[in-house]
């Protein structure tokens, strides 16, 4: 029945919107511009064309199990190792080879690879040495965890630290000050915003950082009520974008415009 679904939609695709889209592909064929790569969750929940209302070339999409970008651990001056994974092979060819200037990582409520990730953590018996998943998540998703049980051990201790070599790109985040998400959700926006700091780490985008010539944001969805939030630094938390916050982001992000190359 799932592939039914599927091959149907295609058909309907083909009767309805794909004169439209042709259109639409004829138009950017040759000269695309998209404006930002967005990195995100592989939840089929999560549609990242139809929550930013974006249309035909306007992003580069990256999707992975817990919308994770791989620190890299051994890359730059001191290190010859080149983190070959899809997510920095990615940033290259949007950011250094495309010239994007926006790289967003968009975390979200109830995610599934996040939920795995912290029950490996409390139940570490449960990790599964032949699952590429959880390889995946114990990985990648380490950092966080330690950052996640520093804040759940003192609610009171402060905002949660990220550190970058690049000083313009570290900030601090108050993750949940008001309670009102659960464990797992707060994991996954500490996870999220986790990703900003690793990607800073990759050595050949240290001249575009330095430069302002890329900008990282976070987002983070929440699947139950619609709202979309962004982390804003000047407030030190994630915001939900709406009719009365969007200026302010605006101008938050104005602020800081990538310069041209």
């Amino acid at each position: 029945m799932g592939l039914n679904r599927i091959l149907n939609g295609v058909i309907r695709f083909r009767q309805t919107v794909r004169a439209d889209l042709v259109k639409q592909f004829e138009r950017v064929r040759d000269d695309p511009h998209p404006t930002a790569l967005f990195i995100t969750c592989m939840d089929s929940r999560i549609l990242p064309a139809r929550f930013t209302q974006s249309t035909v070339g306007d992003m580069f999409v990256v999707r992975n199990s817990g919308n994770m970008v791989p620190h890299a651990q051994n890359y730059g001056a001191a290190g010859y190792e080149v983190s070959v994974t899809t997510e920095p092979a990615a940033l290259e060819l949007a950011v250094k080879r495309g010239k994007i200037r926006h790289v967003i990582v968009c975390g979200h409520s109830d995610c599934k690879a996040i939920n795995t990730l912290y029950g490996l953590h409390k139940c570490p018996k449960t990790f599964d040495a032949e699952s590429p998943m959880d390889h995946w998540l114990r990985r990648h998703g380490y950092t966080s965890l330690k950052k996640l049980e520093a804040r759940l051990a003192d609610d009171k201790a402060g905002p949660v630290e990220y550190i970058s070599s690049n000083p313009l790109f570290s900030f601090s985040a108050l993750i949940d000050p008001e309670n009102a998400w659960s464990v797992e959700d707060k994991l996954s926006q500490i996870n999220t915003l986790q990703q900003l700091e690793n990607i800073t780490s990759h050595g050949f985008l240290k001249e575009f950082l330095e430069n302002r010539q890329v900008e990282l944001h976070a987002m983070w969805f929440d699947i139950y009520s619609g709202d979309m939030y962004m982390f804003s630094k000047d407030n030190r938390r994630f915001m939900v974008i709406d009719e009365q916050t969007v200026e302010a982001l605006t101008d938050e992000v104005n602020a800081t415009q990538p310069k041209q190359a």
